[in-house]
């Protein structure tokens, strides 16, 4: 029982840090001391998912879920738990770096603003 609450809480964690790759841009204009945290999350899931590797917390949840007397999956998080919902069916490697690319890009405006913001509240003061 404990591994497969273990393997869950894997999942919930998982989850939460995908959603704060991809929006955390977005919470760093509301609180900007969330960019220190949010900008090494981003280039870590930009190689994850330009360079198509596994996310440690993949294999951890798998092994936990196997320790629970449940089947593991292959692949990745991403491709067993959001391919359907965030990937169409058939995705090309290219298509993937292009979502990375998307992704960097975007937090760069993002980033751009926020960095702009700063630089107001400073002259202010």
């Amino acid at each position: 029982m404990i591994y497969r609450i273990l393997a869950d809480l894997v999942l919930v964690a998982h989850g939460l840090f995908v959603a704060f790759v991809v929006f955390g841009g977005m919470l760093a204009l509301w609180r900007p001391r969330m960019a220190y945290w949010h900008l090494p999350a981003l280039a870590w899931g930009a190689v994850v998912v330009g360079m198509g590797l596994i996310c440690p917390l993949t294999p951890l949840e798998v092994s936990l879920r196997q320790q629970a007397g449940q089947e593991g999956y292959a692949g990745g998080f991403i491709e067993h738990y959001l391919l359907g919902v965030i990937y169409p069916e058939g995705i090309t490697r290219d298509t993937q770096m292009m979502l990375a690319a998307v992704l960097i890009i975007g937090n760069i405006v993002i980033y751009t603003l926020w960095a702009r913001r700063r630089r107001r509240a400073t002259a202010r003061a």
